[in-house]
C-alpha cells in the first residue's frame, strides 16, 4: 500500500471544509472554526489517507500512550464524536467519517488537493491582480444591495480594462458576500496579489462610500479613501475609485484613456433599475420576470440605454429557453432589444451577445450567432457569460464541435473560479463531450460553492445521470425539482432515469403530472416530448415534438439535440426525424 500522504502537500478542501495542517487550522467558507487537538490531529490521520482504512491501533500508537489502553477507548470516542459535530456529520449516514465496526475509521468524502500556502500561491502569479469584494451595505433599505452590488460591478469591470491587471470576476469574489475572510485566505483561494474591500451608505441623495485596498499576502492594509458625494457623483466616484488603484499598483492605462467608467446612462433612476435587473437575472428562474420589469421600466426612462436594452433582451431570450413562456411572447422581443442595443452602442459586448443569443434561440441562425459571439469575446475576452454560452449553446448544440466546447468552457471556469455557474457549465459540457468523471467532479464543486442554486442542483443531477449512477440521480433529480418548483429540466431528467431503472411508472407520472400542469399554464412542448418519450408514449412524444418545431420552441435547440442526455428515445423514434423544420442541423 502507497505510503503517500495526501495532506501533507498543502491543503486540503472536502465540502466546504479546508484543512491546512501545516498550520494547524480547519476552517468552514474561508473562516476558521474551533476544533480541539485531538479531533483535529485525527482529521488530518484520515485526510493522509481518503478512502482507505485508518485502524484503531495506528490511532492509538500515533495519538496515544501504549500505556493508556483503557483511556483509549473513551478518548477515541469522545474525539470522534466532537469531530463529527464540528463537520456536522452523522455516525448513521455518513458523508465524511465511517466508522468500520471493530477495526477503525474511512474518510469517504471527495477531497481536493489545494496549492501550498498564500506566498507560494501568489508567487505563481505574473501580472498584478486583484479582487473587488462585494461592497456592505450599511445603510437601512435592503432595496440598496442591489446598489452595493452594481456599485461592485462596475469598479470590476472597470479595473478588467487594463491589460496590466488580472481582475478576478464577479461570481467568484461574490462567494465572499456577507462573510468576514482573512484577505489572506482570499488571496490564496482567488490567486490574487490584492483585495479590494469597500462599503456603501445612502441616506436620500447623499452617498458615503468607503475603499480600502489591501495586500493580500500580508494583510496589510496599502490605501483607504472615503468619499462623500451626492448620488449625482455616482460614476465619477467609481471612476476615481479605479484610477486610485491603477496609481497604487502602478500599471499603465491606454494612451488617451480619460475614463474608466463611462457613464452609460445620465437618468440615475434608470440606472438603478438596470443594476437591481443584473443582480436578479443572475439567479435566474423565478427572478427573471422580475428582472425583466426592472429593465423594462429602465429603457422607458432613457430610451437610449443601450446597456439595459442588453439586458432587457437577455431576459426575454432566458424567459424563452427557461420554458417560462411560449416563444411568440419572448423571443421577437428579445431580438428588437438585442438589434436595439448594437445600434446604440456597438462596443458593448454585452449587446453583441445578447444579439447572439437572439440569434440562436429565436431565429434558428447559427451563422449570425456565431458572428455576434464572437464580436462580444473581442470586445472583451473576460465575459464569462459570453463565453459560457458561445461554448455550450453554440459550439456544442448548434456546431457540434464537443472539444472546442469544452475548452471554451475550461476557459470560462479558469477566469470564474469560484463560480457555481462556471463549474456548472464545464461540468454539463463535459458530460456532452464524454468526459463523465470531469463532469462529475465539477458538478460536486458547483454544489458545494452554491448548494442554494437550481442550476448546480441540476448539474450535478444530469452528471450522475450520465455516469450511470441512476438511483444516485433520482435522488439529485428530486432535490432540484423541489428546489425549482417542478422545472421541467428537473422533472426530464427524473422521467428518463425511471425509465431507464426500468421503473416505467415513475415516468408515466412525471409526463401525467406535466400534461396536468400544461393545461393550466405554460409548459414547453420540447420538455413534455422528452416526458412522453421516457413514458414509452410514441405517438404523444411525436406530436409534442411537432407542436416544439411549429412554434420553435427555444428549448428545442438543446432538449432534442443528439448529445442531450435525455434525447436518445424521442430521436430512436423513425417519425421524430421526418417532421419538417428549417433547422435540420439540429436533427442530424
Amino acid at each position: 500500500m502507497s505510503d503517500y500522504r495526501f495532506a501533507a502537500n498543502g491543503p486540503v478542501r472536502f465540502g466546504a471544509f479546508e484543512l491546512d495542517a501545516s498550520a494547524g487550522e480547519l476552517r468552514k467558507h474561508g473562516l476558521r472554526i474551533r476544533l480541539q487537538d485531538q479531533p483535529l490531529q485525527i482529521l488530518q490521520i484520515l485526510l493522509e489517507k481518503p478512502g482507505q482504512l485508518v485502524t484503531r491501533e495506528e490511532l492509538q500508537r500515533r495519538l496515544w500512550p501504549s500505556n493508556t489502553y483503557v483511556e483509549f477507548d473513551k478518548g477515541i470516542y469522545n474525539a470522534i464524536k466532537r469531530l463529527r459535530e464540528t463537520l456536522s456529520d452523522d455516525a448513521e449516514t455518513p458523508r465524511y467519517i465511517e466508522t468500520i465496526p471493530r477495526h477503525g475509521y474511512r474518510f469517504i468524502g471527495p477531497v481536493e488537493q489545494l496549492a501550498n500556502r498564500t506566498s507560494e500561491a501568489l508567487a505563481a502569479v505574473t501580472v498584478d491582480s486583484i479582487a473587488v469584494l462585494p461592497f456592505t451595505r450599511l445603510s437601512a433599505d435592503p432595496e440598496d444591495d442591489f446598489f452595493a452590488d452594481g456599485m461592485t460591478e462596475e469598479i470590476t469591470n472597470a479595473l478588467a480594462q487594463i491589460k496590466e491587471l488580472d481582475v478576478v470576476a464577479r461570481s467568484s469574489a461574490f462567494q465572499f458576500k456577507g462573510k468576514r475572510v482573512d484577505p489572506r485566505i482570499i488571496g490564496e483561494q482567488l490567486k490574487v496579489h490584492k483585495v479590494l474591500e469597500g462599503s456603501v451608505r445612502r441616506v436620500g441623495d447623499c452617498l458615503r462610500i468607503t475603499v480600502q485596498l489591501i495586500n493580500a499576502s500580508d494583510g496589510y492594509q496599502l490605501w483607504s479613501e472615503r468619499y462623500d458625494r451626492a448620488m449625482k457623483d455616482v460614476f465619477e466616484i467609481q471612476d476615481e475609485i479605479a484610477r486610485s488603484i491603477a496609481e497604487r499598483l502602478k500599471v499603465t492605462l491606454k494612451d488617451g484613456q480619460e475614463r474608466l467608467v463611462k457613464p452609460r446612462t445620465e437618468n440615475l433612476e434608470a440606472y438603478q433599475l438596470y443594476v437591481k435587473a443584473r443582480t436578479l437575472l443572475y439567479r435566474r428562474g423565478s427572478a427573471i420576470p422580475h428582472a425583466m420589469e426592472c429593465l423594462e421600466r429602465a429603457v422607458k426612462l432613457d430610451p437610449r440605454y443601450a446597456l439595459a436594452w442588453a439586458g432587457l433582451a437577455d431576459s426575454y431570450t432566458t424567459q424563452g429557453y427557461y420554458g417560462l413562456v411560449p416563444p411568440g411572447a419572448c423571443m421577437p422581443k428579445g431580438m428588437e432589444a438585442a438589434r436595439r442595443a448594437v445600434a446604440l452602442d456597438p462596443s458593448l459586448a454585452e449587446a453583441h451577445n445578447a444579439l447572439a443569443m437572439a440569434y440562436l434561440m429565436g431565429a434558428w441562425d447559427k451563422t449570425e450567432a456565431e458572428r455576434e459571439f464572437l464580436s462580444a469575446l473581442e470586445l472583451n475576452p473576460r465575459y464569462i457569460q459570453a463565453r459560457g454560452w458561445y461554448a455550450l449553446f453554440y459550439l456544442q448544440y448548434a456546431a457540434g464541435r464537443l472539444e472546442d466546447g469544452v475548452t471554451q468552457a475550461k476557459l470560462a471556469l479558469e477566469d470564474d473560479p469560484l463560480s457555481s455557474y462556471a463549474h456548472g457549465l464545464y461540468s454539463l459540457s463535459c458530460a456532452q463531450a464524454g468526459r463523465y468523471t470531469e463532469s462529475l467532479q465539477a458538478s460536486e464543486r458547483a454544489v458545494q460553492l452554491d448548494p442554494e442554486c437550481f442550476l448546480a442542483r441540476w448539474f450535478y443531477q444530469v452528471a450522475l445521470y450520465c455516469s450511470r449512477r441512476l438511483e444516485e440521480a433520482v435522488v439529485a433529480g428530486e432535490v432540484a425539482s423541489a428546489m425549482s418548483g417542478r422545472h421541467p429540466w428537473a422533472m426530464i431528467g427524473l422521467a428518463v432515469a425511471f425509465a431507464d431503472l426500468n421503473q416505467p411508472a415513475g415516468a408515466e407520472a412525471i409526463y401525467a403530472e406535466l400534461m396536468a400542469r400544461a393545461r393550466q399554464s405554460y409548459v414547453s412542448p420540447s420538455a413534455l416530448a422528452l416526458a412522453a418519450a421516457a413514458a414509452g408514449i410514441e405517438a404523444e412524444a411525436i406530436r409534442h415534438a411537432r407542436e416544439a418545431f411549429a412554434m420553435r420552441d427555444p428549448t428545442s435547440l438543446f432538449l432534442f439535440s443528439k448529445i442531450a442526455p435525455a434525447s436518445p428515445r424521442l430521436r430512436a423514434y423513425p417519425l421524430f426525424h421526418e417532421i419538417p423544420a428549417d433547422m435540420g442541423w439540429l436533427l442530424k
